[in-house]
């Protein structure tokens, strides 16, 4: 990342992203929360990206270097922490589970960022122990180092319904599949099949983000059937993909 802006105080608030729509690389000296009220929200470092739908934040760690940007209509809630508040003890970024109460405390919280009242600060104190109580969920695509790694990833991007194997798509970008498949696990922590499933679900996130159906989403980003997509989806989210499609913005 290169022209990062610094903002010391990382903010707390709310606004709205229309799809597309970015927030350039910049760093706080403050951790915060990320979270999207409606659309879906990817948070890039140098070190990869974090996507998180409706029931999931993103935890942004202080001095960290990241950029945002919104697919679909987004809701952005923003919760600056001070440096020496770190509920969770996190130092890198990481997608939480938001379950009903931490999303309504959120929302409520960066509803007015003015208000300094006891009421308001016993709110950010259940906040706190809800974000300790989170789940923290594996929903990230690291950025690859190795170039021959970095190869393989283009093409799954490129086309996310590509059915290559890993042996195909080496001999395509001129690696070996055994060689890949060390890459996978030693730079990503995970099989390819692990990392490609991850990919495929970004991409479906955010094709949901545009009202795509459910059907057209599933073979756009590889699965053989809306059934098995649907299974996929809902064992990584919690939710279908439909149900996650209909949320309603706050205030719509």
């Amino acid at each position: 990342m290169t022209n990062i802006r610094h903002t010391p105080t990382a903010p707390t608030r709310a606004q709205i992203l229309a799809a597309g729509e970015r927030i350039d690389a910049h760093r706080h000296d403050d951790h915060q929360i990320v979270y999207a009220g409606s659309g879906v929200l990817a948070v890039t470092t140098d070190a990869g990206t974090w996507f998180a739908p409706g029931n999931r934040a993103i935890w942004v760690p202080a001095g960290t270097a990241h950029a945002h940007r919104a697919h679909g209509h987004l809701d952005l809630h923003l919760v600056g922490l001070p440096a020496d508040d770190n509920p969770l003890g996190l130092d890198t970024p990481t997608v939480l589970a938001v379950g009903p109460l931490l999303r309504e405390l959120i929302l409520a919280y960066t509803r007015d960022p003015d208000d300094d009242t006891p009421e308001r600060r016993r709110m950010l104190a259940v906040l706190r122990d809800q974000l300790r109580a989170s789940p923290q969920q594996p929903l990230r695509l690291p950025t690859p180092a190795d170039p021959r790694l970095a190869a393989v990833c283009a093409l799954v991007h490129a086309d996310p319904a590509d059915p290559r194997t890993l042996a195909a798509l080496g001999a395509a970008t001129g690696a070996g599949e055994r060689t890949l498949s060390r890459l996978f696990r030693r730079e990503f922590g995970m099989t390819f099949p692990q990392w490609r499933t991850q990919s495929r679900l970004y991409h479906a996130l955010r094709l949901l983000a545009e009202d795509t159906p459910v059907t057209t989403v599933a073979h756009r980003c590889g699965w053989s059937s809306a059934s098995a997509f649907i299974d996929v989806f809902r064992r990584s989210f919690g939710c279908t993909p439909g149900t996650h499609n209909r949320r309603t913005p706050p205030g719509r």
